[in-house]
C-alpha cells in the first residue's frame, strides 16, 4: 500500500522535558490542524524535528519510540545546525528576501552549506521509510532542495511542494548566490504551490529567466516531464473557531474583559515579534488617529499581543525595544487615570483568551508589511458569531486576495491606515453585519480541510497527465519497436526537422552549423534509407550545409525542394504571392524597435520574427503582442501565423511541412515511415503522416506525435541504433 509522507521542519508537537523525561504537547497550528487528517490516517507519517536539540542517543532513542506511536519520524539537528541551517540561511537569507526585506539579507556560504546539509539529512530519513510509489508533500521555506534530492533518489514518487511565506520578483531572487539551486531544488516538485497568484507568477518568472525552464498557463516544461505551478490559498479550522466563540469559557471570558474595560471600542492586533509585521508602523497610525481626533480619547483602546520570537537576534532585539519605546510614549502621552489606550502583551495566549479578544474586539488591526497569507485575520472573523466588527487588512498579505469586503490598506501609507481606523469605528453595524457575513461566507467553504483536499487532488491529476506522456516516451521497447520495423523494411523514409530536433538551439542562429557527429549520421542513414531534413531554414543556408549530401531537403516549410537525384537545383514547389509582406513588415519593424535584440528574417514565402537574444520575459510579453497584433492582420490576408522556439513566423496556410511531405511521397510505396520534430511547424507533418508511421516530437509538449523524446541528444542516439 502506498502512503503518504508530510515533511516540514517543525514536527507537529512542542517537546519539553520533565523529571527526565520528554512530554509532547500537540501543535494547535493551521497546518497541523489541517494536515491532521491525512497522517493520522493508515500507515501515513509526518517526519520533522521535533523543536529541540537533543545529542544523547539514549534520549533520541526514546523520542523516536514515543513518536512512534503518534505517527510521526524525528529528524535530529544539532546546536550548529539549529544556528547555521535554521536561524542562519532559513532566517536570516531566504526569510528577509522572500520578504522583500533586503537590507538584512546575510550571504554566508556556512550557512548555505548548513542549509544543504540539513536538506540532506531530511531526504535520508524520508528514503528510510518511502516507498518508490508513495506521496510526498515538502512545506515551505526551509527545505527548497529537497524535492529535487527525492527525486533524484525515487523518479516516479510523487512529490508536492508548498510555499507557505511569499515568493519575491526576480528582482530579489536573482540577488542571492544560490538562486539556481534553490530554484531547481523547487522544481524537483510535481506540484509546486503558493498561496497566491502574485507568488506563482514571480516563481515561474524567476524559473524562465534563471534556469531557462519555459513555462506556460501554470505548467513548466521540466526536462523529461511537466511541473504543475498553482495557487492554493491556505484555510483554517473555521468550524473550531466558530465554536470556541461560542462556547461558555470564552462567553465568560468576554464579559469578564468587557467589565475591566469598560464601555469602549477595542482594536486587536496579534503578530509574532517580526520585522514583515509592520508593528511599529501600526503603533504610528494609532499615535496619529488620537492626535488628529480628539474626541476618540477615553473612548477606543488597543490590545496590542506581541508573541516573542528570536528576540536574541540584533535586529528582532531592535525591534523589540522599538515597539517598547512607542508604546511607552502613546501610553504616557494619552493615558488617564481610567483608561490606556494600548494594552501591551509580550506573551503568547490560551486559545480559549484569544477567542474572547477575537469575540469582544471590534476591529482587527492586522497591517503586516508582507505576509504569505496571515490567518489572524480570518480568525477573526470566523469568531464574529454576532457578525458585528470590521476588519482592516494590508493589501501586502495573502488573506487580502480573498477577503475583498475588509477595509484594505496599504501597511506604508500612514495616513491611509488611520482614516480607515476612523471610517471602522464609525462604521454602520448593518454594513459591518453584510460584510463579515459575505467574509465568512467564503471562509466556511474554503477552509483548511478543503485547502488539504484541494492541492492533493491537483497532485494526482498532474500525475495522470506526466503518465500520459510517460506512455508516450521514446523508452527502450519503443526503440527496439522502430529498429526491427526499420531493418526489415525496404522502402524506408526519414522526415527530420532540423534546429532542435537534429542540433541545439545556439544565440545565434547561423552559428547551428551541423557537426561532425551529424555529418557522419546523416550520411550513414542516407545510405540505408531516403533521409528527407525538412525545415524551415532558407534554401541557400541549409543547400550549404549538405552539399553533396545523397539526401532530399525541403526548406522554408515546404515552399522550396531540393531531391537527391539533383543536387545542384532547388524546385519551387509553391508559387507565392507576397504582396502581403510589406504591410506585415512594418508590424514587425515596429516590434524590433520596441525589443532590443530582436530581428527578422525574411524567407520566401514568410516573414519570421525572432527573440532569442531578448531579455527574457520582455520577449515572451513582446511576441504575445505581435502575436495578437498579426493574428488580426493574418485574417485579411489568409495568413497563418505560427509559434516556434523563440521564432513568430507568419505564412500562407497552405504552404506547410505536411503537404511537402505528401508531395515527396506522391508515387512512392514506403513500408517504414518515421517523422520527427520540435515545435508547432511540425504538427502539420505528423498529421500528414499515414497510419503506421512512427512519429515523435522532441521535448514534452502536447502533440499530434504518437511518442515524446526528451531532447536531440536522444533523437541522435535512436537514429544511431537504426544503423546496426
Amino acid at each position: 500500500m502506498s502512503k503518504t509522507i508530510i515533511v516540514s521542519n517543525r514536527l507537529p508537537i512542542s517537546l519539553r522535558q520533565k523529571n527526565g523525561h520528554y512530554e509532547y504537547k500537540p501543535s494547535a497550528g493551521g497546518l497541523a490542524t489541517g494536515l491532521g487528517s491525512i497522517y493520522k490516517e493508515g500507515e501515513n507519517i509526518w517526519i520533522g524535528w521535533p523543536g529541540n536539540v537533543v545529542d544523547e542517543p539514549e534520549k533520541r532513542a526514546e523520542i523516536m519510540l514515543d513518536l512512534h506511536q503518534h505517527k510521526m519520524v524525528p529528524v535530529f539537528l544539532s546546536q550548529r545546525d539549529v544556528e547555521e541551517f535554521y536561524e542562519g540561511f532559513s532566517n536570516e537569507t531566504l526569510w528577509p528576501a522572500f520578504h522583500y526585506f533586503t537590507q538584512y539579507i546575510a550571504y554566508n556560504p556556512e550557512h548555505w552549506e548548513a542549509y544543504y546539509r540539513v536538506n540532506e539529512l531530511f531526504c535520508e530519513a524520508i528514503l528510510k521509510r518511502a516507498q518508490p510509489d508513495d506521496t510526498i508533500w515538502v512545506h515551505d521555506y526551509q527545505l527548497l532542495l529537497l524535492p529535487k534530492m527525492l527525486r533524484e533518489a525515487l523518479p516516479d514518487a510523487t512529490i508536492g511542494f508548498f510555499q507557505h511565506i511569499p515568493f519575491p520578483s526576480y528582482e530579489i531572487i536573482r540577488m542571492i548566490p544560490w538562486r539556481s539551486e534553490i530554484l531547481e531544488g523547487i522544481c524537483g516538485a510535481d506540484l509546486i504551490g503558493f498561496h497566491t497568484y502574485d507568488d506563482m507568477r514571480h516563481f515561474m518568472s524567476a524559473v524562465s529567466r534563471i534556469i531557462g525552464l519555459s513555462s506556460e498557463s501554470g505548467t513548466i516544461q521540466a526536462e523529461n516531464r511537466i511541473i504543475n505551478v498553482d495557487s492554493f490559498p491556505m484555510g483554517i479550522d473555521y468550524g473550531k473557531f466558530e465554536n470556541q466563540a461560542k462556547s461558555k469559557k470564552t462567553q465568560s471570558l468576554v464579559k469578564e474583559y468587557r467589565k475591566q474595560l469598560g464601555d469602549q471600542k477595542l482594536i486587536i492586533t496579534i503578530d509574532r515579534l517580526d520585522y514583515s509585521k509592520g508593528i511599529p508602523q501600526r503603533l504610528h497610525a494609532f499615535q496619529d488617529l488620537l492626535t488628529d481626533y480628539p474626541e476618540l480619547h477615553g473612548k477606543v483602546s488597543m490590545i496590542m499581543i506581541v508573541v516573542p520570537s528570536r528576540d536574541m537576534v540584533q535586529s528582532y532585539k531592535e525591534l523589540k525595544e522599538e515597539i517598547d519605546l512607542l508604546v511607552g510614549r502613546i501610553n504616557s502621552a494619552f493615558s488617564t487615570l481610567n483608561w490606556v489606550p494600548v494594552h501591551y502583551f509580550y506573551r503568547g495566549f490560551p486559545f480559549e483568551e484569544l477567542s474572547a479578544f477575537y469575540s469582544m474586539s471590534d476591529i482587527a488591526l492586522v497591517t503586516p508589511l508582507r505576509d504569505g497569507m496571515n490567518l489572524v485575520c480570518k480568525e477573526f472573523v470566523a469568531s464574529k458569531i454576532d457578525q458585528k466588527g470590521v476588519l482592516i487588512l494590508s493589501e501586502m498579505a495573502g488573506a487580502s486576495k480573498e477577503l475583498r469586503e475588509a477595509l484594505l490598506v496599504n501597511p506604508n501609507d500612514k495616513r491611509g491606515v488611520v482614516e480607515a481606523i476612523y471610517q471602522a469605528l464609525t462604521m454602520e453595524p448593518k454594513e459591518q453585519e453584510q460584510r463579515i457575513r459575505s467574509m465568512q461566507k467564503s471562509l466556511r467553504k474554503y477552509d483548511v480541510f478543503q485547502w488539504v483536499e484541494v492541492f492533493m487532488d491537483r497532485l494526482g491529476h498532474v500525475k495522470a497527465k506526466q503518465a500520459e506522456f510517460k506512455s508516450k516516451n521514446v523508452d527502450q521497447k519503443v526503440i527496439s519497436d522502430i529498429r526491427q520495423a526499420f531493418q526489415s523494411s525496404q522502402n524506408p523514409v526519414l522526415f527530420l526537422d532540423y534546429d532542435g530536433t537534429l542540433t541545439g538551439f545556439t544565440s545565434h542562429p547561423e552559428d547551428a552549423v551541423p557537426d561532425e557527429e551529424l555529418r557522419d549520421l546523416v550520411r550513414a542513414l542516407s545510405q540505408m534509407a531516403q533521409v528527407v531534413i525538412i525545415s524551415g531554414r532558407d534554401k541557400d543556408t541549409l543547400g550549404k550545409w549538405f552539399e553533396g549530401f545523397p539526401i532530399d531537403l525541403i526548406a522554408e516549410h515546404g515552399v522550396w525542394m531540393r531531391k537527391r537525384e539533383a543536387p545542384d537545383s532547388w524546385e519551387l514547389y509553391a508559387e507565392v504571392d507576397d504582396h502581403w509582406k510589406e504591410d506585415i513588415r512594418k508590424i514587425m519593424e515596429y516590434y524590433v524597435l520596441r525589443t532590443p535584440g530582436a530581428l527578422i528574417e525574411e524567407k520566401h514565402h514568410s516573414l519570421v520574427w525572432h527573440y532569442r537574444k531578448v531579455e527574457s520575459g520582455l520577449g515572451d510579453l513582446r511576441m504575445r503582442e505581435l502575436f495578437s497584433h498579426l493574428k488580426y492582420m493574418a485574417r485579411g490576408y489568409n495568413l497563418q501565423v505560427l509559434e516556434g522556439n523563440m521564432v513568430l513566423e507568419i505564412k500562407r496556410p497552405d504552404i506547410n511541412k505536411g503537404r511537402a511531405a505528401l508531395n515527396l511521397m506522391k508515387g512512392l510505396e514506403n513500408d517504414f515511415i518515421l517523422a520527427i520534430g520540435d515545435d508547432w511547424t511540425d504538427e502539420d507533418t505528423f498529421k500528414a503522416m499515414p497510419k503506421g508511421a512512427f512519429t515523435i516530437r522532441v521535448g514534452y509538449s502536447y502533440t499530434q506525435a504518437t511518442y515524446n523524446i526528451k531532447s536531440y541528444k536522444q533523437v541522435r542516439q535512436l537514429l544511431k541504433s537504426l544503423l546496426g
